[in-house]
């Protein structure tokens, strides 16, 4: 008679499968975000924790050699409470100005893949007598061939690619159009338009700008000097801020400088337009010419005016956003809440000195860390659009749709035809 086997697995062989790595362990425990220090707010926040510590620890030692360094009870609740309501007001405002940012570029996103789609599709040659004569369209009034036209297309949808670049580098005040990503994606005819019409500095103007003498600036010593190169502007506005001619420095929360100083740039008093309104004049033109052209005929007004509201939707966002970046959280707010965050932490170790001794000073550096990580944490969301790890991943978003609509081009039919060919309606018998 064959020995019974065991119906009991071996732990040799259910230690594999029942294994759980670290990203598994955060689903059923807080451990392994509560000893995390990479992504946290700790090394944002750990000079000004440690300061009120070390100020606990004075507080400590002098109440230890017989100092009278005790306050009534009676101050710390009446200064909690204004704590309370400026946190949550802080940290509630900035996450809204981040949530908005988040839907306004996802809306431009979708109004790009719209948009690409429907000049991909709709944009095309009319119907001629030799197509079936059940398809609808007039007489062709359009010059152009089939490749002229895919050519124009492409074209249309890398300015539609170009705009969503350029929103991003205008959102972070990047001037200059050397960047690798923006030129990638910018039609070369377009992009050279650009340099010789809007970039007065390389020493040409465009037919339709004003006259070289009107873009120049004389200097004291009587020299012409010309304005500067642009792509977030023609020029810089006159409401930019500089500190000493470099952009300004994020502050430390509660205990960092909040001042900055205003430099007024010298070419504040000529006019300028931001680059993605130049792309999106570009492709209102586009659509103009295709009108024009005899080749939205297949959709009628109703299509036309269809990409024309993409674009100004396009523009909308864009706005929204740059309210967002223009707008940052008024001055006083911050600097009320650090004053108030401040003198509750270095009036709590006197209150609690008298009840506790030396155990004080933790407790006090827990509160420290509570209350200013709820700061440090809205100063870092309040402007979502910068190069911070928490900030919005503007480039992962452009670099997939910058993926997606070279797919199309790459893969996808144009109109007129199907994935699988022409249907008749007909069937296969």
């Amino acid at each position: 008679m064959e020995p019974r086997k065991s119906s009991k697995l071996s732990l040799a062989a259910l230690k594999p499968s029942m294994r759980i790595k670290r990203q598994q362990l955060r689903k059923y425990s807080w451990l392994p975000d509560v000893l995390r220090i990479k992504g946290s707010i700790i090394t944002r926040i750990i000079g000004p924790v440690l300061t009120v510590t070390i100020f606990s620890a004075l507080v400590a030692y002098f109440w230890s050699r017989g100092e009278k360094v005790v306050l009534t009870n009676s101050i710390v609740p009446l200064l909690s409470v204004v704590v309370g309501l400026i946190l949550v007001f802080r940290n509630g405002t900035s996450y809204d100005r981040y949530w908005e940012g988040r839907k306004c570029f996802s809306t431009l996103t979708s109004n790009v893949r719209n948009l690409s789609r429907m000049i991909w599709v709709h944009v095309c040659l009319p119907p001629t007598e030799e197509q079936p004569t059940h398809i609808k369209g007039r007489t062709p009034v359009s010059t152009l061939t089939a490749t002229e036209l895919r050519r124009q297309k492409v074209e249309a949808l890398q300015c539609c690619v170009a705009f969503a670049y350029a929103v991003k580098h205008y959102l972070r005040g990047e001037e200059g159009i050397d960047h690798d990503d923006l030129t990638a994606v910018l039609p070369p005819r377009f992009a050279s338009y650009i340099e010789t019409g809007y970039n007065s500095s390389r020493g040409r103007a465009s037919p339709t700008s004003y006259a070289a003498t009107e873009n120049t600036v004389v200097e004291s010593e009587g020299n012409p000097r010309l304005s500067p190169d642009a792509t977030k502007r023609v020029r810089r506005k006159r409401s930019k801020k500089f500190l000493d001619g470099r952009a300004a420095k994020p502050s430390t929360p509660l205990l960092g400088d909040s001042h900055q100083t205003i430099m007024f740039h010298p070419y504040a008093n000529q006019t300028s337009i931001p680059l993605p309104l130049v792309i999106a004049h570009e492709l209102s033109g586009a659509v103009f010419r295709f009108k024009r052209e005899g080749l939205l005929e297949t959709v009628g007004p109703a299509g036309t005016n269809a990409m024309s509201g993409l674009v100004q939707s396009m523009v909308d966002q864009m706005t929204s956003m740059e309210r967002v970046a223009n707008t940052p959280i008024p001055a006083p707010y911050g600097i009320h809440l650090k004053q108030c965050v401040t003198l509750y932490l270095f009036a709590l170790p006197l209150t609690l000195i008298k009840e506790l001794g030396w155990s004080m000073i933790p407790i006090v550096t827990v509160v420290a860390f509570t209350l200013m990580g709820i700061e440090g944490i809205a100063d870092e969301i309040e402007m979502p659009f910068g190069y911070d790890k928490h900030d919005l991943p503007l480039d992962t978003y452009c670099d997939d749709l910058r993926e997606e609509v070279q797919y199309m081009i790459e893969r996808l039919p144009e109109g007129g035809h199907g994935a699988f060919g022409y249907d008749d309606g007909e069937g296969d018998d």
